[in-house]
């Protein structure tokens, strides 16, 4: 799976973080160990530590989180998203996220978003669990 490049959106980091049983835990995980390339950018980092203190599951301080997140800038491959609109695209935040795919060359995005997912027939987005079946274990 090593050479296997993915986005990986902030949802199903958040979810790997705070449920690592799930299949987004077992993706963050095979990350973490070194199994799969991730390309990030600082808008998903940002949400990470947004969002993950408000999921009731997280045993994580803000400070922990910001921690981890600073931790994941060395291994992971950090793009700026390009600015090119996609006008299809139903919620303009995710617009950074789309923008994290087109510049990064990963295979695929990994996301939960039903906005993102919508437009998985012109760009390579999986579900976490489309991408477990697909690649994992």
């Amino acid at each position: 799976m090593a050479s296997i490049r993915v986005v990986i959106d902030a949802n199903v980091l958040v979810s790997g973080l705070a449920y690592p049983k799930g299949v987004p835990g077992q993706i963050v995980n095979v990350w973490l160990s070194g199994s799969l390339a991730v390309v990030l950018s600082h808008y998903i980092l940002d949400e990470m530590i947004r969002v993950l203190p408000r999921v009731p599951a997280n045993r994580r301080t803000p400070e922990e989180i910001r921690d981890m997140a600073d931790g994941f800038l060395g291994i992971a491959q950090i793009v700026v998203p390009d600015s090119e609109i996609e006008p299809d695209l139903r919620d303009p935040k995710d617009q950074q996220i789309l923008g994290t795919l087109r510049v990064s060359g990963a295979d695929y995005l990994i996301t939960g978003d039903k906005d993102l997912l919508a437009l998985a027939e012109r760009y390579p987005i999986l579900t976490p669990a489309a991408f477990w079946t697909k690649h994992g274990a």
